[in-house]
């Protein structure tokens, strides 16, 4: 009772100074989403855990990153103002306050403009780079600045830093390009490049890019709205139960429909945002923009500064938030949206164009399965033929039937890409996970069954009971019995691992690439609050484990054969995230591996190890990988600028030697990719080593007749 009492006459004050500043305020319907949220989240959450005083402390402490991740913009006396919240978020949000994110926001919106402020002036002041002195950068555990003298220090080296880099960056790029040494002062006032070019905006120096980008950030930040907000601050929350729990605000939930379904309505453009506009990326094929063939059309490059709704007038978008400008960009199928464009060929914005398009749906096909065979040359001379099948993430209809129209699924996708490679008589196949971050339960357990007839994929731990999954019934003509060999690295999570280790448990594939995979072995589901615009909660509600018994959680899935890449060495993965659950183990499924090809790893690394040993372009790519760690390892910059010239310049040579990498590849006509080039040797090798045989597929009633004959019993 006395917290309330404590906490209404501040609620008050912050709410009256929000409304007489303009700055956004929380929504009426705010309070009822919090203690929706209070009551689903420690309900639904694996680990049943009350929301309390520990949860509200990683709550404070998420919100308070969330805006200042890297403790540069709040000073100290900020953190103890807001310390009374640390163990009363929790009580907060059950009562349906949400006024403390607000609070935060408005302190570091004023701290941002004093900072901006503090930046233009120091540009204009400019910097000599003689003295001997470096900036840290990474600063995640650094303590906030104490008083404003400390955070105008920690800027002034932040901002030297920024401009000293853009100086030699500028010097090094004009002696490549002319291929003569280029000298710079050490005064900033030397950085100004050159006349500009007919048609073409004026080049800025480095301090006028370093004062336009924190310009647009400020900008941002000014421009944020409520729901942003309160997006941060219940993630904040659900994140203090582990890093994948989130609260999606409706904007949020849109964008996830559309990763999964991989389709949304609109003009079929990818966007980013540039110079306060939303600036075309990418026209993506078959999509309304592609289709366009008019003499006035949107290309890449052009800037859209206006947007109109059917006959309506253009509302303008310059320095909109990119999220609002493209959901106004996007809308029904089958509606006219009006785009006022700044030309790519005129960048320096004098002229605009106007382009009308009709929204329809627009496949998003660079995120779905592709598939493409491969001929590798034996030492014989012979041709082997191999597929490859890349998967960027595991997408799947949530809401509709195979039978329906607009139902997408990965499992099918890549089920069509085997079907060609096994009517072509391809020898092996690579299934490239690396980089998917996961995606569908569903669509990982129906996927490992078209390399495994019959038994359990995974073992799903709920709160109360663990469920194994099996493989669902499927077409056998839809089957692969081929050797696999499948890639992973880092960033290869969730229903990645999934599928690698149950394809590595049943003895079924090779695995290739980083020491491990990211370690994600936890479920999320997508939990409606009531109404659309509540929201949804995204909440772990499982934990997944191998069908050998142990988790992915943390630990991943181990590479049998390590070709690292440059991702092995940063701190990507389950276990650099805060607040990440724990690796446990359970008891193993009832299971019975089809193959054995891990009797192979140790001939296939030998031969493995002898080509990459005389392989000069894997050597070069070697020194590359253990550059990109040494870097990530580093966490001060010097500011003297002959000392950061010689880095810089090592840090180019290392760039030159990746563009070295590729060159070789192509002129030994190999892959761009070194790793996927071995893997395609590796899986080579393993077709040779197996004899091309093709892996059984046992019926499940050929998997319980074993299995009663094993285990002495029925198994149903």
């Amino acid at each position: 009772m006395f917290w309330m009492v404590a906490l209404a006459p501040m609620i008050a004050t912050w709410a009256a100074a929000d409304r007489g500043n303009g700055q956004p305020v929380p929504q009426p319907h705010y309070g009822d989403v919090a203690q929706k949220v209070a009551r689903v989240l420690p309900a639904a959450h694996l680990l049943q855990y009350p929301l309390g005083d520990e949860i509200s402390q990683k709550a404070w402490t998420n919100l308070i990153t969330a805006f200042d991740f890297d403790r540069s913009y709040f000073l100290q006396s900020d953190i103890a103002a807001f310390t009374n919240m640390q163990t009363r978020i929790d009580d907060a949000v059950k009562a349906g306050d949400v006024s403390f994110p607000f609070e935060v926001y408005r302190v570091f919106r004023a701290r941002l403009e004093d900072r901006y402020a503090y930046v233009t002036n120091l540009l204009e002041t400019g910097f000599t780079f003689t003295e001997d002195e470096s900036y840290t950068w990474k600063r995640k555990d650094a303590s906030w600045p104490a008083t404003q003298a400390e955070q105008d220090e920690l800027w002034r080296k932040r901002i030297k830093n920024e401009v000293l880099a853009q100086l030699i960056g500028r010097e090094l790029d004009r002696a490549a390009a002319t291929n003569t040494a280029a000298a710079v002062t050490n005064d900033a006032s030397a950085a100004a490049v050159g006349g500009t070019a007919t048609n073409t905006p004026p080049v800025l120096t480095p301090q006028e890019n370093v004062a336009k980008r924190y310009k647009q950030f400020m900008i941002v930040i000014q421009d944020m709205d409520e729901e942003a907000i309160l997006q941060r601050y219940l993630s904040a929350v659900a994140m203090a139960y582990d890093p994948h729990s989130d609260y999606m605000s409706p904007m949020r939930k849109e964008d996830f429909d559309i990763d999964m379904n991989l389709s949304l309505c609109g003009i079929g453009a990818q966007l980013r945002s540039e110079d306060g506009t939303a600036m075309i990326v990418e026209v993506i094929p078959g999509g309304p923009a592609d289709r366009d063939k008019r003499a006035i059309r949107l290309t890449k490059g052009d800037k859209i500064i206006g947007v109109g709704q059917g006959d309506g007038a253009i509302e303008d978008i310059v320095h909109l938030p990119l999220n609002k400008a493209v959901r106004k960009i996007r809308g029904e199928k089958g509606t006219k949206v009006v785009l006022s464009v700044i030309p790519a060929s005129d960048p320096s914005g004098t002229s605009t164009k106007i382009v009308d398009l009709i929204r329809d749906e627009v496949k998003l096909e660079e995120q779905a399965a592709t598939g493409r065979v491969v001929r590798v040359t034996l030492p014989d001379g012979a041709v082997r033929k191999l597929g490859v099948v890349k998967l960027p993430t595991f997408y799947g209809t949530m809401d509709k039937r195979p039978n329906q129209p607009g139902f997408r699924s990965a499992t099918v996708d890549v089920a069509k890409r085997l079907a060609a490679f096994n009517s072509e008589n391809v020898s092996g196949l690579i299934l490239d996970l690396r980089d998917n971050g996961g995606g569908s339960l569903r669509e990982a357990v129906s996927l490992t069954g078209l390399f495994v007839r019959s038994g359990p994929v995974v073992q799903v731990r709920e709160a109360r009971q663990i469920v194994v999954l099996p493989v669902p019934n499927m077409d056998p003509a839809m089957a692969f019995r081929k050797p696999v060999l499948v890639l992973i690295n880092r960033a290869s999570a969730s229903a990645s691992e999934i599928v690698a280790g149950a394809l590595q448990d049943y003895g079924r594939a090779v695995l290739v690439g980083d020491t491990q995979s990211h370690g994600k072995g936890t479920v999320q589901t997508v939990m409606p609050l009531g109404s659309e615009k509540f929201g949804s909660m995204k909440v772990t509600t499982a934990s997944f484990y191998r069908i050998n018994g142990a988790s992915t959680q943390r630990k991943g899935v181990g590479a049998d054969i390590v070709i690292p890449s440059t991702l092995d060495g940063l701190d990507i993965g389950e276990d650099k995230l805060p607040g990440s659950l724990p690796w446990t183990q359970i008891e193993q499924a009832l299971y019975i591996p089809v193959a054995d090809v891990s009797k192979f790893v140790p001939q296939l690394k030998e031969h493995s190890a002898k080509r990459l040993a005389d392989n000069a372009r894997y050597a070069r790519y070697c020194t590359l990988v253990r550059h990109v760690q040494e870097v990530n390892e580093r966490k001060e910059v010097p500011l003297e600028i002959n000392a950061r010239r010689k880095l810089m310049k090592a840090e180019n040579e290392m760039r030159k030697l990746q563009d070295d990498v590729q060159d070789a590849s192509k002129a030994e006509g190999k892959e761009d990719d070194v790793v996927l080039d071995e893997a395609l040797n590796i899986l080579s090798d393993l077709v040779t080593l197996t004899g091309g045989a093709d892996i059984p597929m046992e019926t499940e009633g050929d998997l319980r007749t074993r299995m009663m004959r094993i285990f002495g019993q029925d198994i149903r």
